[in-house]
This record gives C-alpha cells, sequence and structure tokens, in this order.
C-alpha cells in the first residue's frame, strides 16, 4: 500500500501560495512536513544525500517492517502529483565543514545550507541519526565490531541493487553478538540470522521487561532463533586483528531512588567470554544535523547532537525549524511522521504571516 504523504488534499484541490520551503532530509518528517505544506499551496523542494528518498524507512529498517516500494511510491506522488522538487544524492553542509558520516557514500553534490537559508521562505531541518555511538570498551576498533545502523544500512544498499555484495558484512556461517534491546538491535540481530549466522546473540544490560523494543518484540526474536542473554554488560572485545570473544559481566538491577527504570550493577567475580566473530553495537544512534549549523547560529546540544527547537519547531535561526529524530534522538516511525506534521502546520503558520 502506498504511503500517502499529501493525504490531507488532492492535487487539483491545492491554491499556490507562492512560497518556497526546503526540506533537508527525505526521512518519516520530512516527507510528513513535504506532504502538508504541498497541501496547504507551498512549493517544497527536499534535499537529502542517499539516492532514494525514504531516509531510513528505506535503507536500515528491514523490508518486512517496512515496504521500500510503498515508500517509493509514496514519493513518487509526491513528485509527480504536487510538482515535489527531490534534490538526491545531495549534502547539505553548513560553514564549509564537510564531514564524511554514516550513509554518504551516494553523495555527488554538497550544498552550503546558508545558500539554501537565504533562498527559500523556510527550511526545514529533518535529517535524522545517522551516527552509531560505541560504548567506549577496549577492542571494539578490532575488524568485526559495527554499528547496527551501518551492518543495517550497508545490507539494505546491497538488497537494492545500490552496492555490490562485497559491501555488506557477511556474516554467513559466523557467531554475532547484537549489544542492545531497541529496534535496530532486533532489525540488526533478525537480518544476521537471515544472512545465514550461525549463532546470533542479543545481549541486553537488563530484562526482557525493560528492552526498548518491548517483550513481544523480543520474543518474536527468540521465536526466529535469536540467543537471548539478559543482565549482561560488555567489558571488551578480544581478538589479535578479528573479533574472536567478548568479554561480558552479569548485572543485577537496583531501583533508583528517584524512581524510573531499575539500573544494572555488575556483580564483581562473574566476568565470562562468549566466542563470536562479529559484534554488532545498538546501543541508540545519535542526531545528525547538517554539520557546522551551531557556526551559523543554529542551537545544538552539546552533549546528544539534537538540534534544540521552541514549541513552534523553531530554530535560534528565524526561518529555520526542525523535526523529527534530528531533535528527539531515535524513535518510532509513527512518531517522526508525528513531528513532521506538527513542524509543516507550524511552517504553514509562519508563512501566512511574512
Amino acid at each position: 500500500m502506498t504511503m500517502n504523504f499529501a493525504f490531507m488534499c488532492k492535487p487539483n484541490e491545492v491554491t499556490r501560495t507562492g512560497k518556497k520551503v526546503a526540506v533537508i532530509g527525505a526521512g518519516p518528517a520530512g516527507l510528513a512536513a513535504t506532504g502538508y505544506l504541498v497541501c496547504r499551496g507551498h512549493a517544497v523542494h527536499v534535499f537529502d544525500k542517499l539516492p532514494y528518498p525514504g531516509g531510513l524507512m528505506i535503507f536500515s529498517i528491514p523490508s518486512r517492517r517496512i515496504r521500500p516500494g510503498h515508500v517509493l511510491e509514496g514519493a513518487k506522488v509526491l513528485e509527480e502529483k504536487f510538482s515535489v522538487e527531490f534534490n538526491l544524492k545531495t549534502k547539505v553542509i553548513a560553514s564549509d565543514e564537510n564531514v564524511h558520516e554514516e550513509g554518504d557514500d551516494f553523495v555527488d553534490k554538497v550544498v552550503k545550507l546558508e545558500d539554501i537559508i537565504n533562498e527559500y521562505d523556510a527550511v526545514l531541518i529533518a535529517t535524522g541519526i545517522w551516527k552509531s555511538p560505541k560504548l567506549g570498551i577496549p577492542g571494539e576498533d578490532l575488524e568485526g565490531v559495527i554499528g547496527a545502523l551501518e551492518f543495517l544500512y550497508r545490507w539494505k544498499t546491497y538488497e537494492l541493487n545500490l552496492l555490490p555484495r562485497e559491501n555488506i558484512v557477511d556474516v554467513s556461517r559466523r557467531k554475532v553478538a547484537v549489544i542492545g534491546a531497541g529496534h535496530s538491535a532486533v532489525d540488526a540481530a533478525t537480518t544476521a540470522l537471515e544472512m545465514g549466522a550461525r549463532e546470533v546473540y542479543l545481549l541486553y544490560r537488563r530484562t526482557i521487561n525493560e528492552a526498548p523494543a518491548g517483550r513481544y518484540e523480543i520474543s518474536e526474536a527468540i521465536r526466529e532463533g535469536i540467543k537471548w542473554i539478559e543482565l549482561v554488560s560488555p567489558l571488551k572485545v578480544n581478538g589479535s586483528r578479528h573479533v574472536s570473544s567478548i568479554t561480558l559481566v552479569r548485572n543485577r538491577l537496583e531501583e533508583p531512588s528517584s524512581g524510573g527504570r531499575p539500573r544494572p550493577v555488575p556483580i564483581p567475580g562473574t566476568e565470562f567470554d562468549l566466542e563470536v566473530d562479529f559484534v554488532i553495537f545498538a546501543v541508540g544512534e545519535r542526531p545528525t544535523p547538517p554539520p557546522g549549523v551551531s557556526k551559523i547560529g543554529i542551537q545544538v546540544n552539546e552533549k546528544y547532537g539534537n538540534v534544540q527547537i521552541n514549541e513552534e519547531f523553531r530554530t535560534s535561526v528565524k526561518n529555520v525549524f526542525a523535526a523529527g529524530d534530528v531533535v528527539t534522538g531515535p524513535s518510532f516511525v509513527g512518531r517522526a511522521i508525528e513531528a513532521g506534521l506538527r513542524a509543516g502546520r507550524a511552517i504553514d503558520r509562519y508563512l501566512s504571516r511574512i
């Protein structure tokens, strides 16, 4: 079923306003905002560094969850019926700060954010989360250690016939440990199993009751053949050049005095090694606004890297807005779509006043 991003109108119902909006990032938030804005009569140009619109819906989330064709068909409707201009393979940077990030493989054009801000009546930053943090433990730079996002991205680009099979991380007939219990962790674990991995372990520092992906998702992964080990934390990755094992310590849960989730506390003397060939970190991706945005006055959280906005989705630069995971960090697709719609409404209100 086609994802209908412009569900609020039909093409022949739209009255053009003459206002132009640039949307940076063609993921769920960006596409949802685009759909809203074209229904309000604004011209929208979308910029994205990937060769297809859709963001992580296309390039990370397994096809069994979201069918790529449904997303691409929805983007095609925006382009053909609502005259949305997609500038793909185009990376937006600020203040000449062009650093390589995950997902940059297809970039063949770089555009400065300052030029976009000057050219358009409003700009929406919806660039998502393209940074996979590590845990800072010994051995995480060994061959065979990879972030979940990169692991899934490489597989999806191969599935989409965009890059050759040599591009993937081949875990067939190997033992794989996935650190984490969110949706990215489950997706990485089940994808590894589908690729023919001999054994796949899903390792989590708390219990299945606290897993961010939810008990049902974890139980389904176990039913498919994933080996679930809870109440463990990684201490180090072992190997001379390539991964040979991972050292774990068992935890107990301690209720925090201020409320919230139970805190995992390592139990001394319970360390053990788990023999694996690959370690996939899935401990939460980080927001990736266009590089250098803070240098042009857009406020970014120093610790987490997310763009700061007010209740109207406005950044610290007058005509620049932001929405989706680049603001909140990792979230569900539905929440990113909701944020995009709300940001689109805020932009429309702003445009009506200028």
